[in-house]
C-alpha cells in the first residue's frame, strides 16, 4: 500500500509540475502569435498592396514550412551554443530556488525565449493568412459599405467593424491550439528539455511508466474540452446572432 500510494503521489506530483511549464509555454507562444498575426492580417488586409502585406504572408508562410522542432534545433544550436546568447536546456537556471524573486523570473524568461521563438514563428503565419482573407471577405460586405456611406473614421470602420466580425474564425481556431498546447509541443520540448508534459511524456513511454501516461492523456483530454468551452462562450459574447438562438 505505501509503494502505491508513494507511485500514486509522485505521479500527480509530476503532472502538476509538468503542467505548469507547458503551460507557461503553450500560452506565452499562443498569445503572442495569435495578437501578432491577426494585427498584422488586419493591416494587411487594410493596406492592401503595402510593405506589411507585401513582406509578411510570404515570409511567414516560408517559416510556417518548418516544423517546430527544426527551428528549435537551429536557434538552439546558432543562438545558443555557437553565440551562446540564450541558455541551452531546462526552464530556469538549476543553481536556481524557484521563487518570485528578480533572478528567477528573468532566468525563466531567458530559458523561454529561444522555444516560444521558434513555435511563434511556425504558428504566426497561419493566423495572418486566416485573418487577411476573413478581413478582404468582410471588407466587401453592405455594412461596411454603408459604414462607409456615414462618413465614419476609416480606424472605427476596420477595427471596431470588420475586425471584430473576421476575428470569429479565428476564435474558432484558437479554441483548437488551446488544446493542443498540452499535448502538442513534445518535441520542442524535448528539443529544450524543457521540463512539460511533452518531455513528461517522452520519459514516460521510454520508462514504460503506464500510469503517467494515462494521467497525461486524461489530462490532455480534459484541457481540450475546458478549451472547447472557453471558445464556445467567448463566441457567443463576440457574435450576437449566437446569443439570440
Amino acid at each position: 500500500m505505501r509503494i502505491e500510494g508513494f507511485v500514486k503521489n509522485s505521479v500527480i506530483l509530476a503532472q502538476g509540475q509538468g503542467l505548469i511549464w507547458t503551460l507557461l509555454l503553450g500560452s506565452v507562444s499562443l498569445a503572442i502569435s495569435f495578437v501578432l498575426g491577426n494585427l498584422l492580417g488586419i493591416i494587411g488586409s487594410w493596406r492592401r498592396g503595402g510593405f506589411v502585406d507585401t513582406v509578411f504572408p510570404p515570409l511567414l508562410t516560408f517559416f510556417g514550412s518548418f516544423p517546430y522542432f527544426w527551428l528549435a534545433m537551429l536557434g538552439l544550436f546558432v543562438l545558443g551554443f555557437q553565440f551562446k546568447l540564450f541558455p541551452l536546456r531546462h526552464a530556469y537556471d538549476a543553481q536556481l530556488t524557484p521563487g518570485f524573486n528578480f533572478a528567477f523570473i528573468s532566468s525563466v524568461i531567458s530559458h523561454l525565449i529561444l522555444p516560444v521563438t521558434s513555435v511563434v514563428l511556425v504558428t504566426m503565419g497561419s493566423w495572418l493568412l486566416r485573418m487577411r482573407n476573413v478581413m478582404v471577405g468582410v471588407l466587401s460586405e453592405e455594412f461596411i459599405t454603408l459604414a462607409e456611406a456615414k462618413a465614419l473614421p476609416e480606424r472605427r470602420i476596420i477595427w471596431n467593424y470588420a475586425a471584430r466580425n473576421a476575428l470569429l474564425p479565428n476564435i474558432t481556431a484558437l479554441g483548437i491550439s488551446i488544446g493542443a498546447i498540452l499535448g502538442g509541443q513534445l518535441l520542442t520540448e524535448v528539443v529544450f528539455s524543457y521540463p512539460g508534459l511533452g518531455f513528461l511524456f517522452l520519459r514516460s513511454v521510454t520508462s514504460l511508466d503506464y500510469p503517467l501516461m494515462q494521467g497525461l492523456f486524461l489530462m490532455i483530454t480534459f484541457g481540450v474540452l475546458v478549451a472547447n468551452l472557453i471558445v464556445d462562450l467567448t463566441y457567443a459574447r463576440l457574435d450576437p446572432r449566437v446569443r439570440k438562438h
